[in-house]
């Protein structure tokens, strides 16, 4: 990186070669870029999560630039050189745009704030870079690089920061998190996503301010949520949402699973467990993060504290609670404006996650590994993998016996699969069939007709097709 930071050489020359070889990469566009805004008489330079990420030795291909040019003047230089661009953020400062394999968004100086009432932020445009940097949310975000000079800017410490892994803002955490309340969100997701540590001073401003969090709507505090879920390591900020008070704002659901225990009434950390479970089901994942799986494991048990007995015989139970979780999982993430499919899956999941222990330990039957099929339907596969990462014993042999009960599960699953088609369980007679048979037009009685036959495919399996109109002749007789 030429030019570096000259005020700190040698801090620099300590993460100089993780970001070389990504500057290098991105150099051809980045600075090509960069001249055009020069020969316009404007500034460009590099700036937050692209730097970050490049002195990590990890940069993307998604490259975020900042100017001294309007969006109108972006857009001017942009188009006749971007392969495609796009203005919906320019309300905000903001043109992106691709090139040559690459996401870009050049975003004008500029800084935001709230006023207690408000749920966005009102834009102004600065300046200077620097001005533009203190208003950034960390001090490891608020780093550039100039184009097309490649010169270092860092007035805020955060290549120290980023050594030392830690994160702090670039003014008082207070002033920053109340410009923008979701900065203590994002503090959570990135301790998670870089496993970096929240500075003490930033905790105690999240504790203290975390009800501000609540004018922020809530299509932002879900997106932050999903970023702090998909991470490698989401029990990390979960954890500092729990502890700081937020978690109490935005999904008060999980903090109220650390279910307090006394000396008569011992039983699992509810919590605990629920984050053991998450994962456990992260290591379970196949193609990258699952966020229906990482909800629905996180979630699976929130219906406990409203379920919650203490027996005579000094157990605690917890009946139901699995329909009572389904119910308040579709009510919270319904407040966090999640997607109706979304929805749908999260809740059957955390609905059917005990399924499997109401078998028993016996020999399945065909009859309840078809309803077990269709009832999971194309939420099998995750399932499975909820299923097994909600076991979180110590007992090693309660836990290779409980493995041991599944594995026979999905063996018998496969075993019917090849011989009748589980995936697409239907009646052996369809809704015209039925018709014909009983001599009936459309009408409520259709609707029952076909849900006996579809109680006598579950329990028997396939018919042949004159037993399954014996056996439709016979419940209309008994009907009438």
């Amino acid at each position: 990186m030429p030019n570096a930071n000259e005020d700190n050489p040698s801090a620099l020359s300590q993460v100089q070669h993780r970001a070389v070889s990504e500057l290098l990469r991105v150099a051809p566009v980045a600075d090509d870029l960069g001249r055009r805004f020069q020969e316009a008489g404007f500034s460009l330079a590099l700036v937050g999560g692209s730097v970050r990420d490049a002195l990590l030795g990890r940069l993307g291909n998604d490259l975020d630039f900042t100017t001294d040019a309007r969006p109108e003047d972006v857009l001017k230089i942009v188009r006749p050189w971007a392969d495609s661009v796009w203005d919906v953020g320019i309300a905000f400062g903001t043109v992106g745009a691709h090139k040559g394999g690459f996401q870009i968004e050049v975003t004008t100086y500029r800084s935001e704030a709230y006023d207690r009432t408000s749920r966005k932020p009102e834009v102004s445009y600065g300046d200077s870079i620097e001005q533009d940097l203190v208003r950034r949310d960390f001090t490891v975000n608020a780093m550039a690089l100039a184009l097309p000079q490649q010169r270092f800017i860092d007035p805020h410490g955060g290549l120290e920061d980023l050594e030392a892994r830690v994160l702090r803002t670039p003014g008082t955490p207070e002033d920053s998190f109340s410009d923008d309340p979701l900065r203590m969100m994002r503090a959570a997701r990135f301790a998670a996503q870089l496993d970096f540590e929240v500075a003490p001073e930033v905790v105690a401003a999240m504790k203290a301010m975390s009800e501000r969090i609540e004018i922020v709507s809530a299509e932002r505090v879900q997106a932050e949520l999903n970023k702090l879920l998909l991470s490698d390591r989401p029990r990390l900020g979960l954890g500092l949402l729990v502890d700081t008070g937020l978690a109490d704002r935005v999904l008060p659901e999980l903090p109220a699973l650390r279910l307090e225990s006394d000396e008569h009434h011992r039983h699992k950390d509810v919590y605990d467990h629920s984050l053991i479970v998450l994962e456990q089901a992260i290591d379970l994942e196949e193609n990258g993060p699952d966020l229906v799986l990482r909800l629905s494991a996180l979630l699976h048990d929130i219906g406990k504290p409203r379920t919650r007995r203490f027996e005579s015989d000094g157990r605690v139970s917890f009946h139901h609670h699995e329909m009572v979780g389904a119910k308040m999982t579709k009510k919270r993430m319904a407040a966090l404006k999640y997607s109706n499919d979304m929805v749908k899956d999260v809740s059957r999941l955390v609905e059917l996650h005990l399924r499997f222990h109401g078998y028993g330990a016996g020999e399945w039957t065909d009859s309840a590994v078809r309803r077990y099929v269709r009832d999971a339907g194309p939420l099998l596969e995750r399932l499975h993998k909820l299923t097994r990462s909600d076991c979180t014993t110590r007992n090693k042999r309660k836990a290779n016996a409980l493995s041991h009960a599944y594995d026979g599960l999905e063996t018998r699953i496969a075993q019917l699969q090849e011989q009748e088609e589980l995936d697409s369980i239907r009646p052996d007679l369809d809704g015209n069939e039925i018709m014909r048979v009983l001599d009936v037009g459309p009408g409520p009685v259709i609707g029952k007709a076909y849900a006996f036959l579809l109680e006598l495919r579950l329990e028997n399996g396939p018919m042949e097709r004159d037993a399954a109109v014996a056996a439709l002749k016979e419940w209309w007789a008994a009907e009438n």
